[in-house]
């Protein structure tokens, strides 16, 4: 793959303040949006976007949320004219191209990485390997699969709603992963992505009132409380197999919570 976080992150590398953290006085919480949509989306934007993420992380499932149903969009409105199988296709990939699949690069990168046999440098020596390894390709086959029976298997209403959901679950999902673990290399976006705790009190309320409002109480929360599951489950195994938190572990629990959201949301509502 051509696009690889780790090896060429789209901001500075930290410079003491916290990204997400404290901001300068008279700085405003609207900074952190633009910065949030340059780094969540390949939507065009100025040069002082890309100054930094601070700011952007409480922002995280506000654009999540967006983007899902922009892809949800598509797949309503796509159905009518081709179908649902095809619509659902479109859908997902509206999905990687407006995230520039930076999120499927890291759920490859690190599968790749935990595949690769030897110790901690080894599996992060593998992750920034540009190419694509059989571990990868796997992963990589498997949440195409898994978002493409489960969305295909609702109706567009309900595939506009999980997608809204989801997306924003799993933005919430990287910031809990990346509150909980240290970065494991001193470079690259694992390092450069600081969440402050305002930022991720905000993010938790938005995502738990998009999925309870737009799901309902029940499903809701099973969604949410499955996206909780996920950040710890990810956040313990980058621990424990590469020391800590890198752009492709943030993107990886991006993708897989993506995936497992939406059929929760499939089991819930077809219980």
């Amino acid at each position: 793959m051509q696009a690889h976080a780790e090896q060429h992150p789209p901001y500075p590398e930290p410079t003491g303040r916290p990204e997400g953290g404290t901001r300068r006085p008279g700085e405003s919480v609207w900074r952190g949006l633009p910065r949030a949509i340059a780094f969540l989306t390949i939507a065009p934007m100025p040069a002082t976007a890309r100054d930094g993420l601070a700011g952007a992380a409480g922002w995280f499932p506000v654009l999540g949320a967006a983007i899902g149903a922009l892809a949800g969009g598509v797949r309503l409105g796509a159905e009518q004219l081709v179908g649902r199988t095809p619509a659902t296709v479109l859908a997902i990939i509206t999905l990687v191209v407006v995230t520039g699949a930076l999120h499927q690069d890291g759920l490859a990168d690190t599968a790749d990485g935990l595949g690769a046999r030897g110790e901690r440098p080894r599996r992060l020596q593998a992750m920034r390997d540009p190419a694509t390894g059989a571990f990868g390709a796997l992963a990589l086959i498997g949440w195409t699969l898994l978002m493409l029976t489960t969305l295909a298997s609702l109706g567009a209403a309900h595939a506009l709603i999980a997608l809204t959901v989801a997306c924003a679950l799993a933005r919430w999902t990287a910031l809990l992963h990346a509150a909980a673990t240290p970065p494991a290399r001193s470079d690259g976006l694992g390092a450069a992505l600081h969440v402050s705790r305002p930022a991720l009190a905000a993010a938790t309320v938005v995502s738990a009132t998009l999925s309870l409002g737009l799901c309902t109480i029940i499903p809701g929360a099973i969604a949410t409380g499955v996206a909780l599951l996920l950040a710890a489950l990810s956040a313990l195994l980058a621990h424990r197999t590469l020391g800590g938190r890198t752009g492709d572990t943030l993107g990886a629990t991006i993708a897989i919570t993506e995936a497992v959201a939406c059929v929760a949301l499939l089991a819930a509502w077809h219980g």
